[in-house]
């Protein structure tokens, strides 16, 4: 029997991470108490009812998820960065993989020509080879793949660095994609760096990498933060102006907060064959879908599983030149959502996994809340509406001979207040990430200090309105989950994502007859909370306009600029020229004129 791999030896936390955890542990803590104190003074007024203990769980719960993300964007702020590795020779070998399923292979490939031509620029002479693992199951695009395969051989001059397979059966989707390179291919390299079919990554980046594993032997796996690039549409740009503005700051807080324990997102990270080999083999799980079978949000659990083998994962959010490309509209990141929806409430199934470090698990239980958090804030609004239909008359004499009335005292700024303070959960951090841009001069990448700000307003608009949308999406994609329905691995769309009226309205039927009942019934049964009901029923109603008109392109090149914007990375211009190149037709034959000569 070949003996046992050596694993790493695990390292306990250190004090800085667990004060983070703690302090934003306390800080959702006391958010939620203080939310649900709140609210039990509010309903007290009429007596408390069982109703009520209802409704004040649901805050409880829902304001304890909120404070917890704003606690982690509190914690970016405070947090300091990553210091580089060394600029030492590199030693190892690197592959670079490029997962693809059904995808356009000009574009596609044309990427991989990209970062060729960057990591031969910029890499510093490091041996980084690339290899193109296709599941595509259309025999038309397959034979595209293998010509193009060959174009981009012919005009790199990169033979003997540049590898194409396509599998046979795509069992286990994309973690089985790699899987099988890694288990077949795997031992001809030291480290892999793992893409998506829509990633873009500098050389001088995949370098950086590549030296901060070779730095830290017990390193497994580093993970960038993804920038997200190219957007055209209104729902896009915003999408990606919170990309490059927030996340840095509230994933520099994630990292603080998991230390070695840090996350995957499966793309746009590198990992240690050795330890990917000896960690990451997933289970099938047991039953049917979509709670059985093949895993699909794999990336949490192999990040689990190599925290579990002793080996560190980080997130590394300093490295810039690590880009991908996000969903158009509204319908197309319902349909990726549906899809991690489905993946993360899997991870129930595998909460009491043997030996997982207390973190890993507690990663699960936040990968299913994120989900399941919209179906607390629906059981709030609907045991509301419940509630003011059976609420009693006060009783102004509750003492038997009493001469003077007690009148209830009015609890409207206490509702008021508890409104604001579920909301300001949401918008003190961004409105705080604003202001230290303007301080340490990052906003100048977005157009200065005050189009940030007006960016970030507008940011704050747009998802509060369409933040019921949202909702009603993820609800309806639990609830299937729940009645075991599949949804599948479907293709991302690629396109530009413009929606028609008819369409957006096809897709979201559901969202405006649910908003169209609601109000009528708050109307009807508890006119009291139609004021109340109107931020969240009236976006229902009109859906459609909504997810139309967020679909069309941005007329206001201003308004959500990203530095990526001001000056387009090498990389991606890159990548712009040779797909621009390779979708040039053919240059036609010149024509005989009178008086030429033919030998």
């Amino acid at each position: 029997m070949a003996a046992r791999p050596r694993r790493a030896k695990p390292v306990p936390p250190s004090r800085g991470v667990r004060l983070a955890r703690v302090t934003a542990l306390v800080l959702a803590g006391l958010s939620g108490a203080g939310a649900t104190a709140l609210f039990l003074q509010f309903g007290a007024v009429d007596g408390l009812q069982e109703i009520d203990l209802l409704r004040a769980a649901l805050i409880l719960i829902s304001t304890l998820w909120l404070a917890w993300g704003a606690a982690g964007g509190l914690a970016g702020l405070f947090s300091r960065r990553i210091d580089p590795a060394p600029q030492v020779p590199i030693k190892g070998r690197t592959v670079v993989l490029v997962p693809v399923y059904n995808e356009d292979p000009v574009v596609t490939f044309a990427r991989v020509a990209a970062m060729l031509r960057s990591v031969d620029q910029d890499a510093g002479g490091a041996r980084i080879d690339f290899a193109i693992l296709s599941d595509t199951r259309n025999d038309k695009i397959a034979a595209r793949e293998s010509l193009w395969f060959e174009r981009l051989v012919r005009d790199s001059g990169a033979e003997g660095r540049l590898f194409y397979r396509r599998r046979v059966n795509n069992t286990g989707k994309k973690a089985g994609n790699v899987e099988d390179f890694i288990r077949t291919s795997g031992a001809a390299w030291d480290f892999a760096v793992i893409l998506d079919a829509d990633s873009l990554m500098e050389g001088t980046t995949i370098a950086e990498m590549i030296r901060r594993m070779e730095a830290s032997p017990n390193l497994g796996l580093l993970q960038t933060l993804p920038k997200v690039v190219r957007a055209r549409s209104r729902f896009g740009r915003a999408m990606q102006f919170s990309a490059s503005f927030y996340s840095p700051v509230f994933a520099r807080g994630l990292a603080h907060m998991q230390g070695q324990t840090g996350p995957f997102w499966g793309h746009n990270a590198i990992v240690r064959i050795r330890a990917f080999a000896e960690c990451c083999g997933l289970p099938q799980l047991s039953g049917k879908p979509p709670f059985g079978g093949h895993i699909l949000s794999h990336d949490y659990v192999e990040a689990a599983l190599l925290a579990r083998g002793g080996w560190e994962v980080r997130l590394d959010e300093d490295m810039e030149g690590s880009y991908e490309e996000g969903p158009e509209n509204i319908i197309d990141h319902a349909k990726r959502d549906r899809r991690w929806c489905q993946g993360n409430l899997q991870h129930a199934k595998l909460l009491l996994t043997p030996r997982l470090r207390a973190w890993s698990r507690f990663v699960f239980v936040q990968g299913i809340m994120a989900y399941i958090a919209p179906l607390f804030w629906g059981g709030f609004l609907a045991a509301s509406i419940a509630d003011a239909m059976v609420q009693h008359q006060p009783d102004y004499f509750p003492e038997p001979y009493q001469l003077f009335p007690v009148f209830p005292s009015d609890q409207t700024t206490k509702a008021i207040g508890l409104a604001i303070g579920i909301f300001g959960l949401l918008v003190l951090p961004k409105l705080l990430i604003v202001a230290q841009a303007a301080l340490n001069g990052r906003a100048r990448g977005f157009g200065g200090a005050w189009a940030a700000f007006w960016s970030t307003l507008s940011e704050l608009a747009l998802s509060s309105l369409i933040a019921p949308l949202m909702l009603m999406y993820q609800s309806r994609s639990v609830l299937q989950v729940l009645m075991g329905r599949d949804g599948g691995w479907p293709p991302n769309n690629r396109g530009d994502g413009r929606l028609s009226l008819a369409e957006a309205a096809a897709a979201s039927r559901f969202i405006v007859v649910t908003g169209v009942v609601g109000l009528f019934a708050t109307w009807h049964l508890a006119p009291a909370l139609v004021a109340w009901m109107l931020p969240v029923g009236l976006p229902m109603v009109f859906a459609p306009l909504i997810i139309a008109w967020t679909s069309q392109p941005s007329g206001n090149a201003r308004l959500f600029q990203t530095p990526t914007e001001v000056q387009v990375p090498g990389v991606l211009a890159q990548h712009d020229a040779i797909v621009a190149l390779w979708s040039a037709p053919p240059a036609a034959p010149p024509t005989a004129q009178p008086g030429d000569v033919f030998a």
